[in-house]
């Protein structure tokens, strides 16, 4: 696909999708509570495959995930303690992604789970799982903190269903808090009796209850458009609707981080304002911490790129096994513009150029959305192609429809 840019400022509305993290655990939750109405659920295929996946499993004996690390990890646990039987699989990518700490813990609830394939990794097999009495008490386990949270959300999101309930500990540093305290909020929301004790979260077996909850839009989204304000002509502004000012999602932290790349953030009463503001640049480098926001680690190492703006960036571990390893894509095409991400620590990345140019280049995908709409902003700066668009589809199907009505030129590519 081609873009280009046909001058003067950004202005207008952009619509954003409803937020995946939220949607997805909603929708797990809605399962487990037997009911309530769910408003504003993203058109995001990951969204609609667990949708589907959650209404198929009763009559199904292979379910495929395709390649949505959320939809695997939550749904492998759902199924556990619902005693579902038959085969759970993805894509190729999908069985590269780690499972083993999940399926471990799982099996200590008594869980029958078996690999059908590599140890660890998916597909897996399921074949119920082992009563046990409630006066043995709560499951007790205890997973690393800096393992994906979505291991960990997905075990929460079942403690109810375990007889006892569940005291989960995690060990050593704890990552993405953000996403285990939206999962704990929409637990209690949905009737659960969960708390967290710095590292020990206890959930209580009181059954959820059918609630209705509206999801919110998704902050993970609205980075590309805080990018597209970044790299944008003089006064570029533009509204994003359905956004909150309390919100249960980590990537609110965007508004925070942009604002040193000159994005100012006004709440609405129903939305966000951003706009383009002159901003000093710092003498030293930024130093940014992704550890609870990893999702925005593209989009900023992108516009840090882009502006010239060297930033370090650290917390970025579990972007080797993203649907991509997002570290090396990242290095790979910031390269063809003269951008750079390089290892300047251990843990430690800075994103930086000597002289950035957009002329034309195109932009490999490596069937990753978050790689498509993190470079996509470029063409503000000159034309460019991206490959293999419809990637955009996994969580903001209608982001080149949202470009094209903001005032890009946008035409397939031979």
């Amino acid at each position: 696909m081609h873009l280009s840019w046909p001058g003067g400022p950004l202005h207008g509305t952009a619509q954003l999708p409803a937020s995946k993290s939220e949607a997805n655990r909603a929708l797990i939750l809605q399962a487990l509570a037997g009911g309530g109405t769910l408003s504003n659920l993203s058109d995001a295929h990951d969204t609609q495959l667990m949708g589907r996946l959650l209404a198929a499993a009763p009559g199904t004996a292979v379910l495929d995930a395709e390649d949505a690390g959320t939809v695997m990890r939550f749904l492998t646990a759902y199924l556990a303690v619902t005693g579902w039987r038959g085969r759970l699989t993805g894509t190729a990518r999908m069985q590269e992604r780690p499972i083993g700490v999940l399926v471990e813990a799982l099996r200590q609830a008594g869980a029958s789970i078996t690999y059908l394939s590599n140890e660890g990794f998916p597909p897996l097999e399921l074949a119920g799982r082992e009563s046990k009495a409630a006066t043995a008490g709560p499951t007790a386990l205890a997973v690393r903190g800096d393992i994906s949270s979505q291991y960990i959300s997905a075990l929460l999101m079942v403690g109810p269903r375990l007889p006892g309930g569940l005291r989960l500990r995690l060990t050593g540093h704890i990552g993405s808090r953000p996403y285990i305290n939206m999962t704990v909020a929409l637990m209690q929301l949905f009737g659960a009796n969960c708390s967290a004790e710095g590292d020990t979260l206890r959930v209580s077996p009181r059954p959820y209850q059918p609630t209705d909850y509206v999801v919110e839009s998704d902050w993970s989204a609205a980075s590309y458009w805080y990018s597209l304000v970044a790299l944008g002509p003089a006064d570029s502004e533009i509204t994003l609707p359905g956004l909150r000012r309390e919100s249960l999602q980590g990537d609110q932290a965007i508004a925070g981080i942009m604002a040193h790349f000159g994005v100012e953030t006004t709440f609405l009463p129903a939305g966000v304002h951003l706009r383009q503001q002159p901003f000093a640049r710092q003498a030293e480098v930024l130093t940014l911490d992704f550890t609870d926001c990893p999702d925005l680690a593209q989009t900023v190492a992108v516009v840090a790129a882009a502006l010239a703006i060297p930033v370090d960036m650290t917390g970025l571990e579990s972007l080797r096994i993203k649907e991509t390893d997002r570290i090396a894509a990242l290095q790979t095409e910031l390269a063809k513009f003269g951008g750079d991400l390089r290892e300047v620590g251990e843990g430690r990345f800075r994103a930086e150029s000597t002289g950035f140019l957009v002329a034309g280049q195109s932009v490999a995908t490596y069937h990753d959305h978050r790689m498509a709409m993190a470079f996509a902003p470029l063409a503000l700066h000159g034309p460019l192609t991206v490959e293999s668009p419809i990637v955009v589809k996994k969580s903001y199907p209608q982001f080149w429809k949202e470009l094209a009505k903001s005032g890009f030129v946008i035409s397939e590519a031979d």
